[in-house]
């Protein structure tokens, strides 16, 4: 039963043949048998999960079920949520308490989801790995020698391992595809502006969008049908967004007339062999199914990594200021005066990726060097995104791997910071961009799973949701699960 969608899991509690108490034991008790192992939850209370769900067994019962009624669902532990410690799996928030619940967190609870404990990450949402974590690194349930992707690692572990129906993510530059990818699961980053930020704790402002991971793409369509929405005290929450059928465009899956574009560029030397067979019989399924595919052009893609990697630190080191030792988180024992709280506070609660992200911004922005890299970094992503728009006029939608690589050995990339930030090399440019993507399994290389990502115009979620479902239908990806644990 861990392994139904929600959808299942929904036509289950509809029945009778479950309750949500019954469905919260089902997955604590798998959480209980995994999670040593895989280290995906960095918090999860037993009797706080099961308040919730017999909460919900006790408004259904006098009210009918709300859309997400009784569904447990994880959460990164980048989200506020005044139920519990949201630590951002950094020593400088460890045990810290947020007053609040992020907008996305009240909109899961007016839907009647089950909050079911806070999921692993790279700190600060700051990796590809999820080894960079406080709390040590997650686990892949296909392989645990190797790592889930990051930095939402713990939320796709979690659905993977079958010891939650659907998590939330976040994607900065890839941290909700990648690790999709790499754990055999569907993963979707709105388009910028389309879920609120508040109360998600900010590594980079500008790219920052939370998102679903589930099962199946209809799962992240319902998932994300209650995420999404304006809201007010968000700056960056679009009011006037075009709305989207998120159910209603999984239900047709049909490619028929469909125009793909496959992007040049991230078809590149130096992939690994199976990923590349694997998408190439993809795109061939696509073609099956009556989509046209054509060679499109996004010139400026090798420079995404090295203009990201400007902005994102850049942007890191002005919101990460504010963890200081003054106000909340942790404070280092006896300080001799203010600089020495400030200096040794930062040294002893941030991570070795923090810090080097931290001086990589600060040196960006300094005075005499801002113009050359942080300004000359936002111009080259004006630039990506004109490709995009040059590539849309051509195609509905475009498809491309998600990762160049499968999951890699924990370890491997530790000592390579260059090779680590190169696994997100098909990501980055959506976020830069500000475009909605999706990841979706598509097959396996050597055992290991590979993504699919499909990207579209902004705004037009649906696009990517119909050809997903049409694809997903047609092949057989969504029924393969990991040996970790039994199936």
């Amino acid at each position: 039963m861990t392994y139904a969608t929600l959808s299942e899991l929904r036509a289950q509690l509809d029945s009778g043949a479950q309750t949500a108490c019954s469905l919260a034991e089902a997955y604590l008790e798998r959480v209980q048998a995994l999670n040593a192992e895989l280290n995906a939850f960095v918090h999860i209370d037993a009797d706080e999960v099961l308040e919730q769900a017999a909460a919900s067994d006790t408004y259904r019962a006098s009210h009918g079920p709300r859309p997400l009624e009784g569904l447990p669902i994880a959460i990164k532990d980048i989200f506020c949520t005044q139920d519990g410690p949201t630590q951002c799996c950094s020593n400088i928030l460890k045990g810290y308490r947020a007053p609040y619940d992020a907008h996305v967190i009240t909109r899961l609870k007016e839907a009647g989801a089950v909050l079911f404990g806070k999921t692993n990450m790279d700190e600060f949402a700051m990796g590809s790995s999820n080894e960079t974590s406080a709390f040590g690194p997650c686990r892949n349930p296909w392989d645990t020698t190797r790592i889930p992707g990051g930095s939402s690692g713990g939320s796709a572990c979690a659905v993977a391992a079958g010891m939650a129906p659907a998590a939330l993510g976040t994607d900065t530059g890839g941290s909700i595809r990648q690790p999709a990818a790499l754990c055999g699961i569907t993963g979707l980053k709105p388009t910028y502006g389309r879920v609120s930020r508040r109360g998600i704790i900010a590594f980079a402002s500008s790219l920052d969008q939370a998102g679903p991971m589930t099962r199946s793409v209809e799962d992240t369509a319902l998932l994300a049908s209650v995420m999404c929405g304006h809201d007010s005290a968000d700056a960056t929450s679009v009011a006037d967004a075009p709305e989207v059928d998120w159910l209603g465009a999984c239900a047709a899956r049909d490619m028929k007339g469909l125009k793909i574009g496959r992007p040049r560029e991230y078809f590149i030397d130096g992939m690994d062999a199976g990923v590349l067979q694997a998408v190439e019989e993809a795109i061939e399924t696509c073609r099956e199914l009556g989509a046209e595919v054509i060679d499109v052009s996004l010139p400026h893609t090798p420079a995404a990594v090295a203009a990201y990697y400007v902005i994102a630190p850049s942007e890191a080191s002005a919101n990460l200021s504010r963890y200081d030792g003054v106000r909340f988180g942790h404070r280092c024992e006896a300080p001799e005066d203010l600089l020495d709280m400030y200096t040794r506070t930062r040294d002893e609660g941030f991570g070795a990726e923090v810090k080097r992200r931290i001086l990589t911004g600060s040196f960006a922005l300094s005075s005499g060097y801002y113009d050359a890299y942080y300004l000359k970094a936002q111009k080259v992503r004006t630039l990506i995104r004109q490709d995009f728009l040059q590539a849309f006029a051509q195609v509905d939608v475009l498809l491309t791997p998600t990762s160049p690589v499968t999951a890699f050995h924990i370890g491997e990339k530790t000592d390579d910071p260059l090779t680590m930030y190169l696994a997100d090399v098909f990501t980055i440019a959506l976020n830069l961009a500000g475009l909605p993507g999706l990841s979706q399994p598509c097959g396996f290389a050597d055992g290991l799973p590979v993504g699919l990502q499909w990207i579209a115009p902004a705004w037009q979620e649906d696009r990517i949701l119909a050809a997903a479902s049409a694809y997903e239908a047609a092949t057989d990806w969504l029924s393969q699960t990991p040996a970790t644990g039994g199936n």
